[in-house]
């Protein structure tokens, strides 16, 4: 069958017994997880669901998130899966560009998806079904499972690269099915016996396949984490027993600065993987000497759902490289005039294969300029060496990676510009010894002006989640310009290099 939720049906039925999913001491069996997601596409149906209709996700991570998630494609819908942390202005362009006529919410989160919804004229329906939700428990399993073509979309998930307007990238059942696949058979290699540390968010790509789908695929459990902190973190993989821990270059750094506490036993924890943006060398090595594992990075976009390559576990590490190019997939360094380059030389990472989306929604133009030739053209530069392992240098994209969250400047900007005070601004990222990076916004005041930085910081926070709005802001007469009028970012000098938290 190609429906995504195949994964989940199928563990069930070589496995109903296994404990499939946990957050702290909520635990769902893979009989229990796949009787919940029947009957929430039941209430989906109900609801009048079809199969080919979008449905939003607002859930952080809990026990809800993978009951909703199999629930909406077993009914053969399409999820869209949103950050938690977004407000109800964010919520509601998702709904409405994306055509999602129900916005399954958390009660945490309920406040701004009703309001989004409201204002989108879709529904929302306030949910839990692992503790509160009496409807889902009293409505009848849907039936088996809708069947759905390989090249049918299963999940757009919304990004925005430089261009600050959120583009929904679609991917296929296949995209994702053979992505889990190859990290359950090839690159993390995990069975029934594993556990793994389901600490990234859910609503992002990596999270997506990399710890649930691949956990359900190998008929694994994963222990989620609602919201890193490192002592929580220590503390689940000590109770569970992990075997597989999966996070971003920021949750390295906090853990290796917490260490192991006293009494907890970190045994079973046999592999780490990295992804989301680089891993300081520094702090792979460190890692590995304190918890005693191997880390292995890999690298990928939403839009190549995300994996492409990966330091497979059978060949030599290399430090700081992105590795090879995973089972199914190409990788190849282009020029700005489309050659491609050699080893040693950079260029932008080019990747085609069978996860790569199948475009942005309703944006030809977008994904023409994306996808040439078969080729997905990722904006990041690399190169490679003689074996073939590539590096990934720098990126020719502005977006800014805050604690593994992706801020898009140009959002920020427009947020700004709405300010009565603000004549320009500019967001950069700045380096930060704690998030990667920190948000950063320069400004010009209109004449006769006044604004604090407090106060445009607190405008935008009013406006954006709480990881987006520019925790520094700074004040010049005037912005560097290009003979266009351009604003050039990278003449944009910050008297400050890296912050603290």
């Amino acid at each position: 069958m190609n429906n995504l939720a195949s994964l989940l049906a199928e563990s069930a039925s070589a496995g109903g017994d296994r404990i499939a999913v946990r957050q702290d001491e909520t635990v769902l069996t893979y009989a229990q997880l796949d009787d919940a997601s029947a009957r929430f596409a039941g209430l989906l149906r109900a609801e009048g669901v079809r199969p080919g209709d979008r449905v939003a996700l607002v859930v952080p991570n809990v026990i809800c998130f993978p009951i909703a998630y199999y629930g909406i494609l077993r009914a053969g819908a399409v999820v869209v899966p949103m950050n938690p942390l977004l407000k109800a202005r964010e919520i509601e362009f998702t709904l409405r560009d994306s055509g999602s006529r129900i916005v399954v919410a958390s009660p945490l989160c309920a406040d701004e998806a009703t309001t989004a919804a409201a204002a989108a004229g879709a529904e929302c329906l306030v949910t839990d079904p692992a503790s509160s939700g009496a409807p889902v428990r009293s409505t009848e399993p849907m039936p088996g499972i809708v069947e759905r073509g390989a090249d049918d979309t299963a999940v757009i998930l919304y990004t925005s690269g430089t261009t600050g307007t959120p583009k929904g990238a679609e991917l296929t059942h296949r995209n994702l099915m053979t992505n889990a696949a190859t990290t359950v058979e090839t690159l993390i290699r995990v069975g029934p016996d594993d556990v793994l540390f389901g600490g990234l968010p859910l609503f992002h790509a990596f999270g997506q396949t990399c710890a649930l789908n691949t956990a359900v695929a190998a008929g694994a459990t994963l222990t989620l984490l609602p919201r890193f902190e490192p002592a929580k973190a220590l503390e689940i993989m000590h109770r569970d027993g992990a075997t597989v821990f999966l996070g971003v270059p920021t949750m390295y750094t906090a853990l290796l600065r917490a260490g192991i506490p006293d009494g907890h036993d970190l045994s079973r924890l046999h592999l780490a993987v990295s992804g989301g943006a680089s891993l300081p060398v520094d702090v792979l090595h460190g890692f590995e000497r304190e918890f005693g594992v191997t880390v292995l990075e890999g690298y990928g976009l939403s839009e190549t759902s995300p994996v492409a390559s990966f330091n497979p576990p059978d060949r030599p590490r290399k430090a700081g490289s992105i590795g090879l190019p995973i089972r199914g997939v190409e990788l190849r360094l282009v020029a700005d005039d489309g050659s491609t380059v050699g080893p040693g030389e950079v260029g932008e990472i080019a990747i085609r294969g069978e996860n790569v989306m199948k475009g942005y929604r309703n944006r030809p133009g977008a994904t023409t300029e994306a996808i040439r030739d078969g080729w997905f053209h990722s904006g990041d530069l690399a190169r490679v060496d003689e074996d073939g392992y590539y590096f990934v240098v720098d990126r020719k994209k502005d977006l800014i990676i805050r604690g593994g969250y992706n801020v898009y400047p140009r959002e920020i900007e427009e947020v700004l510009y709405g300010h009565p005070a603000v004549a320009e601004a500019a967001v950069v990222g700045v380096p930060h010894r704690t998030h990667g990076e920190e948000v950063a916004a320069v400004v010009t005041l209109r004449d006769g002006e006044r604004a604090t930085a407090d106060q445009l910081r607190d405008y935008v926070r009013q406006r954006v989640a709480a990881y987006k709005y520019p925790r520094i802001v700074t004040f010049t007469d005037g912005l560097p310009k290009g003979a266009t009028g351009k604003i050039l970012k990278r003449e944009i000098a910050l008297r400050h290099q890296a912050f603290e938290d």
